[in-house]
C-alpha cells in the first residue's frame, strides 16, 4: 500500500470519531448563533451530499432545507438531487435561477462581454444570493459545500461558493468526501459521477484545474506526486490566496 493509500485508510480506521467532531461542530455552531436551521444549496454532487448528510445527523431533517438552483443545468444533477432527498430525507426546495441568469448576463453585456468562465461566476453568486436570502428570511445559516481539495487552489467563486456561514467539510479532500458518501449511503450515481459545479456545459471540475483530484489530494495528503503538476498546484493556491483571506483594509 502506498502512502496516498495508507493516508485514505488511516481517514477510514477514524471515520466514526471524525463525523461525530463534525456533527458536534455544526451543533454547536448552529445553537451558538440562535438559528433557526440550516440551508444547503444542493448541487446534485458529492459534497453538497456530504454537506446535507451531517447538517441532518448534527441538527435533524426538520430543520435543514436544500435549495436545488438550475441554470439551464444538465438534467442528471437535478435526478440525482431528488436521489439524494429521498436517500437522506432531505426537504429539498428548487429555485429556478436561470432566468435571472439571462437577464443580468444580458445587462452586463452591455458594459463588457463575458467569458465562460466569469458567466459561471455569476451563475454561482446568484445561486448564494438566493441562499442567503431564504436563510436571512427564515433566521437559518448558509453552510458551505467546498472541500480542503478545491479551497487549497481557490477552485470556488469569491461571493460564490466561496461564501457561508460556516463550513462543516473544509478540512477534508475528494478522496475523503468519497469515503463519507459511502459511509452516509449517499446514492452511488452521485458517487461516481465525474466532478462538475454545472457553471456551462460540459464543464468538469479536474478539464478545469488540469489535473485530477486523485493527483491534488495524493499531493495534499503526502506531498508526492510528479513536479508538474505539484507546481500548477502551488501556483493556483499562490494566486487564489485572496479567495481565502478577508478583504484588505486600511
Amino acid at each position: 500500500m502506498d502512502n496516498f493509500q495508507e493516508k485514505l485508510q488511516f481517514y477510514r480506521n477514524n471515520m466514526e470519531k471524525d463525523v461525530q467532531d463534525r456533527i458536534n461542530f455544526i451543533r454547536d455552531y448552529v445553537e451558538k448563533a440562535n438559528a433557526n436551521g440550516v440551508v444547503v444549496g444542493i448541487s446534485g454532487g458529492i459534497d453538497s451530499a456530504v454537506t446535507a448528510a451531517l447538517t441532518i445527523k448534527a441538527i435533524g431533517k426538520e430543520k435543514v432545507l436544500g435549495i436545488w438552483m438550475p441554470a439551464y443545468s444538465d438534467p442528471i444533477h437535478e435526478k440525482d438531487a431528488q436521489a439524494l432527498s429521498k436517500a437522506i430525507g432531505l426537504h429539498l426546495e428548487t429555485v429556478n435561477v436561470g432566468s435571472s441568469y439571462e437577464h443580468i448576463v444580458a445587462e452586463i453585456e452591455k458594459i463588457a462581454t463575458l467569458s465562460n468562465l466569469h458567466k459561471g461566476n455569476t451563475k454561482a453568486r446568484l445561486r448564494m444570493t438566493t441562499l442567503y436570502a431564504v436563510a436571512g428570511q427564515k433566521s437559518y445559516l448558509v453552510t458551505d459545500t467546498c472541500n480542503y481539495s478545491e479551497i487549497y487552489v481557490g477552485y470556488m467563486t469569491k461571493g460564490g461558493d466561496g461564501l457561508a456561514d460556516f463550513n462543516p467539510i473544509a478540512s477534508l479532500t475528494k478522496h475523503q468526501i468519497r469515503l463519507l458518501a459511502k459511509y452516509f449511503n449517499i446514492p452511488e450515481q452521485i458517487i461516481s459521477k465525474p466532478p462538475s459545479a454545472d457553471l456551462w456545459a460540459g464543464q468538469t471540475d479536474e478539464q478545469e484545474m488540469g489535473f485530477s483530484y486523485e493527483e491534488l489530494d495524493r499531493y495534499l495528503l503526502t506531498g508526492e506526486g510528479d513536479e508538474k503538476v505539484i507546481s500548477k498546484i502551488e501556483r493556483l493556491h499562490q494566486r487564489s490566496e485572496h479567495k481565502r483571506m478577508l478583504m484588505p483594509s486600511i
